[in-house]
């Protein structure tokens, strides 16, 4: 099983690292370590984090205050979202339909 970013995630993604690398030089690219890190967590476990919707997951981070949105398919795990934990935390839903 592999993990694919919609485009919309990984624009968040590159937002969010960009940001980070900014505050501090390399702590986006630790951003980036652990997102990667989560992905394969939810490759190898995929029904392991909470449901927030019917078929949709969320799986926080562990140093980052960002949480992974995704939905697990018999083949691949879709990310939907890196969503901030504290900033709009339904504005994905929108996605879920489209994805």
């Amino acid at each position: 099983m592999k993990a694919r970013f919609i485009a919309p995630a990984q624009h968040e993604l590159d937002e969010a690292a960009e940001y980070h690398n900014a505050k501090i030089p390399r702590l986006g690219d630790d951003l980036f370590d652990e997102v990667a890190a989560a992905a394969r967590r939810l490759c190898d476990f995929p029904e392991l984090w909470p449901k927030v919707r019917k078929n949709i997951r969320r799986c926080r981070l562990k140093r980052f205050p960002y949480s992974l949105i995704y939905r697990a398919d018999a083949e691949e795990i879709v990310i939907i979202a890196v969503m901030h934990n504290r900033q709009r935390p339904n504005y994905w839903r929108s996605r879920v339909a489209a994805h």
